[in-house]
């Protein structure tokens, strides 16, 4: 694999390509895509995003970026469960928040109300490039499968790029390099 500041150049030039930004040139396959880094490279891949959404702030090129950690704390904030959740972990353990978290943002698969991905679509003008970053910080209250898996029902017509912090081979999702995710076929490494 090439360096990460190469990969992260490469990455830049193909979301300057007006083919790219249309979500064309697919063969009829959604235009999701994974950028796959070492973890510990995290802080560099922060960095370079907030500095492409600085730098095309005023293009064509529209960048929308939704930290999905971010997005479930603000998600469960609106909906006043965030205290309830911290209380429910204290006294439950991680394994049973996370599964209420999953359910009460309604993540199961195949799900047409799932509040996480509806948050995205409602988000995200025409002609914009989503990036997925946040991956890390959601684990284990949210599997990167779960979003790739899902995101068909709410988001096709944009491309989505999903800063991933361990490895992908094209078949399977390995977080941090160590946890394998379920498999997933559907999205392109953006570059390698």
């Amino acid at each position: 694999m090439q360096d990460l500041e190469s990969r992260l150049n490469k990455l830049e030039d193909k979301i300057k390509l007006p083919n790219f930004r249309g979500n064309k040139g697919l063969g009829n396959e959604v235009g999701y895509y994974v950028f796959d880094y070492p973890a510990e490279q995290e802080m560099v891949i922060r960095e370079r995003v907030q500095y492409l959404i600085s730098k095309y702030e005023n293009s064509d090129i529209k960048l929308v970026v939704f930290d999905l950690y971010d997005t479930i704390i603000d998600l469960l904030e609106k909906e006043g469960f965030l205290d309830l959740c911290i209380e429910f972990e204290k006294t439950k353990g991680l394994p049973e928040i996370t599964k209420a978290i999953n359910e009460m943002l309604r993540m199961e698969e195949d799900n047409h109300s799932n509040e996480l991905l509806a948050h995205i679509k409602d988000n995200t003008p025409e002609d914009a490039i989503v990036f997925l970053t946040g991956i890390g910080k959601c684990y284990p209250l949210l599997r990167s499968h779960k979003i790739l898996n899902n995101m068909h029902q709410f988001v096709d017509n944009v491309p989505v790029v999903m800063f991933f912090p361990g490895k992908y081979d094209g078949q399977s999702l390995m977080l941090f390099g160590e946890t394998k995710d379920d498999n997933y076929y559907r999205a392109f490494r953006i570059v390698d």
